[in-house]
């Protein structure tokens, strides 16, 4: 049995990792902590946990895990930095849902987040997305779980880079969002009167995870990739659906542009690529690590591919218990293999 420990659980993907965690059969929580709360009861932050976590949210206390088989550190941006340094040097294992070990340059992080302060671990970090980086991941002590926008985007990307039909100054990628993927900080930009019965843009082209969108497009393709990325927020608590837009090397078939969908994707436990007409949702992934994606031709020389995911399943806390899973030789569905919610 693993221990393992959840450190910035009352966020909303801490809250989520205790939530996948307590199903998952060969592990335990040890301890959660969190800068705020301290002593609090985690079901007094989270009541729809009542009676299935009855520990307290402590403060931070390396001495307290040395023990860990696994950490997960669901801190914001900048304050993962310090507390990861730490556990690599005491050789536990770590899955950070942070932006701060994703980029393997520095200059590329501190262009977009300020000051690196852990560079060294920069290269020794292992992007976290399964479907491109698994056996990395096996064999991994420090994983850098992907941002919520990237992973819908990269799914749909993967595939036509890896098949090289993609024109790649050409690629487009429309992403809304719920109000979650913005953390559980107050802020009144996201009040109920501000979202709701609404949809709008924000950061166009300037959003922090661009960068990481082309740089994982560009090290698939094994070139420079450009990508346009709008995301817009959305009046719904979770989930993400990205539209990507791309013009094809090659005047292709839609069936065709799919196969190589299917033939990629065949083995992949959690992405499902839906039938031609099919479109996602969603609904159909809320509460799940599925990725839906469907593809449709656009007259031969472009293609639309649209991907559904929950932004804090596989988003965020699903693939870092995915990558957990891989990372301990575990049945890499362990934990995961729940039926989406609905309605």
């Amino acid at each position: 049995m693993l221990t393992a420990w959840v450190i910035g659980a009352a966020g909303y993907a801490g809250g989520e990792l205790v939530r996948l965690l307590l199903s998952h059969p060969e592990t335990s929580i040890a301890g959660l902590m969190e800068a705020r709360f301290i002593g609090q009861p985690f079901y007094e932050i989270y009541p729809h946990l009542r009676d299935l976590v009855l520990l307290p949210l402590s403060e931070y206390d390396p001495d307290k895990l040395t023990n860990a088989d696994i950490i997960f550190a669901a801190l914001p941006h900048g304050k993962s930095l310090e507390v990861v340094r730490d556990f690599v040097a005491n050789d536990l294992r770590v899955v950070d849902l942070s932006a701060d070990f994703r980029f393997s340059d520095r200059s590329a992080y501190e262009k977009w987040y300020g000051t690196h302060t852990a560079s060294h671990l920069l290269k020794q970090a292992i992007y976290g997305l399964p479907e491109l980086n698994r056996d990395k991941i096996s064999r991994a002590k420090l994983v850098a779980n992907p941002g919520c926008y990237p992973t819908g985007a990269l799914l749909a990307l993967i595939p036509p880079l890896k098949a090289s039909v993609v024109e790649l100054t050409s690629i487009i990628v429309n992403a809304v969002s719920g109000i979650s993927g913005a953390g559980r900080s107050v802020n009144e930009s996201l009040m109920f009167c501000e979202v709701n019965e609404g949809v709008r843009p924000y950061a166009i082209c300037s959003h922090r995870h661009m960068p990481e969108i082309e740089m994982i497009a560009s090290s698939v393709a094994g070139r420079d990739v450009q990508v346009s990325f709008v995301p817009h927020i959305a009046p719904m608590n979770r989930g993400i659906l990205s539209t990507v837009y791309f013009d094809l090397t090659q005047e292709m078939e839609e069936d065709e542009v799919r196969q190589i969908y299917l033939d990629h994707y065949r083995d992949e436990p959690f992405i499902r690529v839906l039938p031609p007409g099919v479109h996602p949702s969603t609904k159909n992934v809320l509460g799940t690590n599925y990725c839906d994606l469907s593809i449709t031709g656009d007259r031969g020389r472009r293609a639309v591919v649209v991907t559904a995911i929950d932004n804090l399943g596989k988003g965020a806390a699903g693939q870092a218990v995915q990558n957990m899973n891989l990372m301990f030789d575990l049945r890499e569905d362990l934990g995961l293999d729940l039926p989406p919610v609905f309605p």
